[in-house]
């Protein structure tokens, strides 16, 4: 059965931390809901109360779109290996890019990721934890490296002009203010 809690546990901040891989979903008030898959070195859990995730440039920027339009987010971290176990984190979110005044204090709590984007600052309502006993095994091998090494060989100039022609709005034609 589903436990629910309005923070962080240590238990759970245990588990989070083991997690090579979570899952970000967002949503605009009307349109498509977005369900990406997020890995390296990019969540951080900076109280019981707040998360921050650091986004790097990909296919498209959604979660920026669909919360400027609503704020709401949810994060799942999923048990492939040791004991079952699921947890959603729910809360809302805000942006934080590389123009604002939080940013060069934020980003070192990161390792240095070619392509980063945005921080994504996330306030918690609820934290779920559930069995996941139908979740199968799977076994960590190791970071795919291939966006790295593509942001590093374009560097910050022609990353920038990808957000330009890629990211400023999102599937369902919102914009993500990436630029602003």
């Amino acid at each position: 059965m589903a436990k629910f809690n309005d923070k962080i546990t240590r238990r759970v901040q245990q588990f989070i931390e083991t997690q090579k891989m979570f899952f970000v979903a967002t949503a605009p008030k009307e349109g498509r809901i977005n369900l990406s898959p997020k890995g390296m070195d990019s969540f951080r859990i900076i109280s019981e109360k707040k998360i921050q995730w650091l986004s790097v440039t990909g296919s498209g920027n959604e979660t920026a779109a669909h919360l400027l339009n609503d704020n709401r987010i949810t994060l799942m971290f999923c048990a492939f290996e040791g004991p079952p176990n699921i947890v959603r984190i729910y809360g809302t979110a805000k942006e934080i890019k590389p123009t604002h005044n939080e940013w060069a204090k934020l980003i070192t709590q990161f390792p240095k990721i070619p392509g980063a984007r945005q921080i994504f600052d996330i306030t918690i309502i609820s934290v779920q934890s559930s069995c996941g006993m139908s979740i199968p095994y799977y076994e960590y091998t190791g970071e795919r490296t291939q966006l790295n090494d593509w942001a590093k060989e374009q560097g910050k100039e022609k990353i920038e002009n990808y957000w330009k022609e890629r990211n400023q709005t999102s599937i369902d034609g919102l914009p993500t203010q990436i630029l602003d």
